[in-house]
């Protein structure tokens, strides 16, 4: 979602961030993603920051990635449902929830559990026991403040947990996910939104500067994440093997799956703005790691009196994918 994910380019929006919406996804330039994946400390808007992004200002951005992305999630929560059976899951925990798109999505699909939605940031937290409430959830959804890696003893056990595009932003990929292992319960099962592939939005000639202009946006942000990685505190390099990460934890991997989320042209309104949104951030973001032909082209993306621009062309599309790896505890 992450909503948890603003997107980062390992998860939707590269820039974007967070990924709440799962969630919290991170994001060069930008933050959550809900669209999912809230880190915490994800990430940063510019490269001499690489930790302090204001989620709460990103929250709106956040909410309207992660409800795009809903039948992705929705497509991911039934499947989890069907690896944890639903009347044996007593209690969920959506670390990085963001604005709690997903929360509600768990919830939906395992109606006998409490879910907690676990975030650092308050703002973010109210908004997802709004959502749980207002879809008449509020019985079951609840909210825990804290901050991982220093409050894991804080989230209590569970049966399922769900991480979106969190998990890298705590530097000891490997101690966080051996300290999730001792939350399951045994049985239980843990669910890891990472990776999957860059959203894409333009046709390669998009007829501004020089084809290929996305992916070399992307090339940006595998560096500011890059470096984003290896700023955090206790900062492991490691390959993200998951299925390895999540054995050297203890845990039995049970499969991983790919979700596509596909809105083709022409777009929504509410979804072109989205896109805006992350290109502004693009932007802002990586404007240092850019070529000077690449930042022109983005400035008449981003003007809305040019025919050309993302305001006003009618080819745009948002197609990404997230890919969800799931171990669980034996016992």
């Amino acid at each position: 979602m992450s909503e948890n994910d603003l997107h980062d380019g390992h998860g939707q929006d590269q820039g974007t961030a967070h990924g709440h919406g799962q969630g919290h996804g991170h994001g060069h330039g930008d933050a959550h993603g809900e669209g999912e994946g809230h880190g915490h400390g994800k990430g940063a808007g510019h490269h001499h920051d690489h930790t302090h992004l204001d989620w709460a200002e990103l929250a709106p951005l956040l909410t309207a990635q992660a409800e795009t992305a809903s039948p992705l999630y929705t497509e991911a929560a039934a499947w989890l449902a069907a690896l944890a059976p639903a009347s044996r899951v007593r209690r969920v925990l959506d670390f990085g929830s963001g604005p709690g798109v997903v929360t509600a999505l768990l919830a939906e699909a395992f109606p006998e559990a409490e879910v907690v939605a676990v975030d650092a940031t308050p703002e973010l937290l109210a908004l997802a026991q709004e959502r749980a409430e207002a879809r008449g959830l509020g019985d079951r959804v609840t909210t825990l403040r804290a901050e991982l890696p220093a409050d894991f003893d804080a989230l209590g056990t569970a049966d399922l947990i769900w991480a979106s595009h969190s998990l890298h932003h705590i530097g000891d990929q490997q101690a966080a996910l051996t300290s999730f292992a001792k939350v399951l319960n045994p049985g239980g099962i843990i669910a890891l939104a990472e990776g999957g592939l860059p959203a894409r939005h333009l046709p390669w000639n998009a007829g501004v500067g020089r084809p290929g202009l996305e992916a070399r946006i992307d090339a940006a942000a595998a560096d500011w994440f890059g470096e984003m990685r290896a700023s955090l505190p206790d900062a492991k390099e490691e390959i993200d093997d998951w299925n390895a990460l999540l054995t050297g934890a203890g845990l039995t991997p049970s499969g991983t799956r790919s979700f596509l989320s596909d809105v083709p042209a022409p777009l929504p309104a509410e979804v072109r703005g989205q896109i805006v949104a992350h290109y502004e951030r693009q932007r802002g973001g990586l404007v240092e790691s850019l070529a000077a032909d690449d930042r022109a082209a983005l400035d008449r993306l981003l003007d809305p009196a040019d025919p050309l621009s993302l305001h006003r062309r009618p080819d745009l599309f948002l197609l990404t994918a997230r890919t969800v790896h799931t171990a669980r505890k034996d016992g």
